[in-house]
């Protein structure tokens, strides 16, 4: 994951196909991952899971995520395993080797997550506020040091299909593998907020 040493934001895009937007028929999930300028660092692709599992258990669905560089060689995998609530991600390097934990916390009224090392010692709470339903921001021992952010898809987009463009930021200091974690919990958020929103 050098290639996030430099950088001090992430995009990260659905991607639907036509087949998908006609029908309505969930598909696995796609994303492109770039820089602040646009320039593709990662392809990420949900893998496994049976088309039956996608429709019934639909944004509750267990998943891999391989993200991976554009010559196809793996650098995060990325593991959800079913949970009707506190859910929960696991993030590997791509020989396996346990990175930490994205783990959703109880709460009523509240969004929050618990961004957790290898050891499960907390590093990040995320945190979603009641009146910014697009926002997680990114706190650190109570200080806020970045956010995750649902942007603004276009309205054919926003209307006709589930696909959704997130942008995360975080200091540009920041550890490679922190940085990846933090990454990582973008699509768990993709999943367990936008995606249900969008197929009921």
């Amino acid at each position: 994951m050098e290639k996030l040493e430099s950088v001090d934001g992430l995009v990260i895009s659905q991607q639907k196909e036509w087949a998908e937007i006609l029908t309505g028929f969930e598909a696995r999930n796609r994303y492109t991952v770039m820089d602040t300028f646009g320039t593709t660092l990662y392809l990420a692709a949900e893998w496994e899971g049976s088309f039956l599992t996608r429709v019934i258990l639909r944004s509750l669905r267990p998943f891999t995520i391989y993200v991976i560089n554009p010559d196809g060689s793996r650098v995060l995998i990325l593991r959800r395993t079913f949970r009707f609530y506190l859910h929960k991600l696991d993030i590997y390097d791509p020989e396996w080797k346990h990175l930490g934990t994205i783990q959703r916390q109880f709460s009523i009224l509240r969004r929050i997550y618990s961004v957790l090392d290898n050891s499960g010692l907390e590093i990040f709470q995320l945190f979603g506020p009641i009146l910014h339903p697009w926002t997680f921001m990114i706190r650190k021992s109570g200080e806020e040091i970045g956010n995750i952010t649902k942007k603004w898809s276009g309205l054919f987009k926003e209307a006709f299909t589930s696909a959704d463009n997130f942008g995360v930021t975080f200091p540009t200091e920041l550890d490679v593998t922190m940085k990846s974690l933090l990454l990582g919990a973008v699509f768990l958020i993709d999943f367990v907020h936008f995606e249900r929103r969008h197929n009921e």
